[in-house]
């Protein structure tokens, strides 16, 4: 099988699944096994390629040409090997605990649910081995139209006006700043093309490139940067298999993949770092980081919480590639990996706990750690995660960070980073200490549905597991930095 096709069977796959779920709608465990195997399938292949990237392998294909030095391409780089692992094995895990929810929670419309949950995998995956910065945008908002059905899936008022802010502000802003900005980047260097260390230097006018960045950074809306935030905790509204979709396996890490890739293999690492136009980032990420973690101890709805969480965790990774340097990109790149596990564990465990407590609120969750041991047990340790507490994986990409921003001379926001670290601590486990310390003297009926306890424990057990073998990953990432 050439490494060609390999891009191709991958990129399809889930195109497939989508399609066989369709055609078997009547049959509801033959409809729901398609997200299952696709994952298999994609996941396998992803594999591969990223132990050919190690190998130093090529992936390629060339389709046709869209205009004078632009053409309908894709290339796996390093980073985009990393982020197709990352979705296609979460796709996995995400199809099983979407059965044991959906049908725990009697949620209607579930055909049209799991079709559209698997385009907009193979929108993730085509945007993690774009060729070229045009075929990115394509994909990009492939994902936004593709994942607009699954917010707004419930149908309601509420669900419907959150569709609309989702689309309106995702659509609005790629369109406004993310698509004029792709457009000057030809126009000044002839191609769109990623290349190890950037295609700007000497082409750009760096007097612009703080411009430029910006555009980017607010056109990317998927990468939550405050004040183009405020999408990502109205769409929480949606069923939990969708935030976490949202949060962990495709849209929000397509927003900040996508910005890194811009930093890395388009703008350049080193002419960032000569002209530090990206300096002025480094401060809205750590007010991003700041203001989104002190809103989330406000909030009494877990899932809004976790969502003003992934705001300030989406913005390490902001944060990284403003700093530009080869220890702070280290840390952004892997921030993607130890954040997606960390968090689809806490949105598995946020769903478990409504499908069978129909409990929302962390307030709500006095004595519930007893009766649901196991779902507080993942809770924790993807909290922990989060957090970056050794032993767990989360912990890695932290640490990078904070020597990036040491290496940058940049000492307080290696402070603020701390600081957050604190802020996590407070709401990240405060639901734990209140389901296992208070009691409650409601009476609560709780509903089996083990599919929507099994996937947490097993991404919470990664999140230790894999601390230990972070240089797995670390050794692709590694190819990313040049600088």
């Amino acid at each position: 099988m050439s490494n060609s096709f390999l891009i191709i069977l991958g990129i399809i796959i889930p195109l497939f699944a989508a399609l066989f779920s369709y055609v078997c709608r009547y049959n509801n465990n033959l409809r729901d096994s398609f997200g299952i195997i696709g994952g298999l399938i994609t996941f396998v292949i992803s594999l591969k390629i990223f132990h050919g990237i190690q190998n130093n392998e090529v992936y390629q294909i060339t389709f046709f040409t869209l205009f004078d030095g632009v053409d309908f391409a894709f290339k796996v780089s390093a980073l985009g090997s990393i982020f197709s692992l990352v979705a296609s094995s979460l796709w996995i895990l995400a199809s099983i605990y979407t059965i044991g929810y959906m049908r725990g929670a009697g949620e209607k419309n579930q055909t049209r649910f799991v079709i559209f949950y698997s385009i907009a995998i193979h929108a993730a995956l085509a945007i993690a081995w774009s060729g070229n910065l045009l075929v990115l945008f394509i994909f990009y908002e492939i994902l936004t139209f593709s994942t607009f059905p699954l917010v707004g899936h419930k149908q309601n008022a509420e669900s419907q006006s959150a569709g609309r802010l989702y689309l309106s502000i995702l659509v609005g802003t790629s369109l406004i700043f993310f698509l004029p900005a792709i457009f000057w980047i030809w126009l000044k260097t002839g191609t769109l093309d990623f290349q190890d260390g950037g295609i700007l230097m000497n082409k750009f006018p760096a007097e612009y490139l703080s411009f430029l960045i910006a555009m980017l950074v607010f056109g990317i809306g998927k990468a939550a940067i405050m004040p183009i935030h405020r999408w990502l905790p109205a769409a929480m509204v949606a069923p939990t298999p969708v935030s976490a979709l949202l949060h962990a396996v495709a849209v929000v890490k397509a927003g900040v993949f996508s910005f890194l890739v811009v930093v890395v293999y388009i703008v350049g690492p080193d002419f960032l770092l000569q002209t530090k136009s990206s300096d002025w980032l480094v401060w809205l990420a750590c007010f991003t980081i700041m203001a989104s973690s002190i809103i989330a101890i406000t909030k009494d709805d877990l899932k809004a919480r976790l969502a003003y969480s992934t705001i300030s965790q989406l913005s390490y990774i902001i944060l990284g590639a403003a700093l530009a340097s080869s220890l702070a990109l280290k840390g952004a790149s892997f921030h993607i990996i130890t954040h997606a596990l960390g968090k689809i564990t806490l949105f598995f465990c946020a769903g478990a706990i409504y499908v069978t407590a129909h409990i929302k609120k962390v307030s709500d969750l006095k004595g519930m750690g007893y009766k649901l041991p196991l779902i507080f047990f993942a809770y924790t340790l993807g909290a922990l995660s989060i957090i970056g507490v050794p032993p767990f994986i989360g912990s890695w990409s932290k640490f990078y960070l904070i020597m990036g921003s040491i290496e940058r001379e940049f000492i307080i926001v290696a402070i603020i980073l701390g600081i957050s670290s604190l802020l996590n601590i407070y709401y990240l486990l405060q639901p734990v200490v209140i389901g296992f310390t208070q009691n409650s003297k409601k009476e609560i009926k709780l509903i089996k549905a083990p599919l929507t306890v099994w996937p947490p424990l097993i991404t919470g057990l990664g999140c230790f597991v894999f601390f230990f073998y972070a240089n797995y990953f670390l050794n692709n990432i590694s190819g990313v930095i040049v600088n």
